[in-house]
């Protein structure tokens, strides 16, 4: 995978990681994970014209949903959860609407009652950018899509086979990025 292979940042987002000088590896994955949300959206919105999702603030919550690793550094290589709250907090200081600020926030609460669809797309991109499959997560998804559950099922499970399946090669564009500036 290179550079250009994957989709830009939105804008916001990239001056956003310029101006916070962001680690080069916290700019390679937001960027894997914003191109597999991409990806997400455009599929489910063809298969699915019906179902009902913010596009924008799907696309813009993945480009910027672990943005608090600018502070918390370590969680860039090793397990935590301080920077969601510390890049929800980030983002509101830089006059981000909280809307799109929840999902720096809430992309690892995905089990919690109160999250929508766009919540959910966001997390599940940030799952199966690296080949990662989570049944639960994809149980609430399953129910947002309606309809019988096991074709909703059927069509998610698809969608997600074929994401999955460049982990490989998103894991090793973003471990060629250094986690130091």
């Amino acid at each position: 995978m290179t550079e250009s292979s994957l989709r830009p940042l939105p804008g916001p987002a990239a001056e956003l990681l310029r101006a916070l000088d962001a680690p080069p590896r916290l700019g390679a994955h937001l960027r894997a994970v914003h191109d597999v949300a991409w990806s997400l959206t455009d599929v489910l919105g063809r298969r699915r014209p019906d179902l009902e999702f913010d596009t924008t603030a799907v696309l813009f919550g993945a480009a910027t949903h672990d943005i608090g690793k600018v502070v918390h550094v370590a969680e860039l290589s090793a397990p935590g959860h301080r920077h969601e709250e510390a890049g929800r907090d980030l983002l509101l200081r830089y006059g981000v609407p909280a809307h799109l600020a929840r999902f720096a926030g809430n992309h690892g609460s995905w089990d919690a009652p109160e999250v929508t669809l766009d919540d959910l797309l966001v997390s599940l991109a940030d799952k199966v950018w690296k080949g990662a499959r989570v049944t639960g997560l994809e149980d609430r998804v399953v129910v947002h899509l309606g309809g019988a559950p096991w074709e909703a099922f059927l069509v998610l499970d698809d969608v997600l086979q074929g994401l999955a399946a460049g982990a490989d090669e998103r894991l090793a564009f973003q471990a060629a990025h250094p986690v130091a500036v």
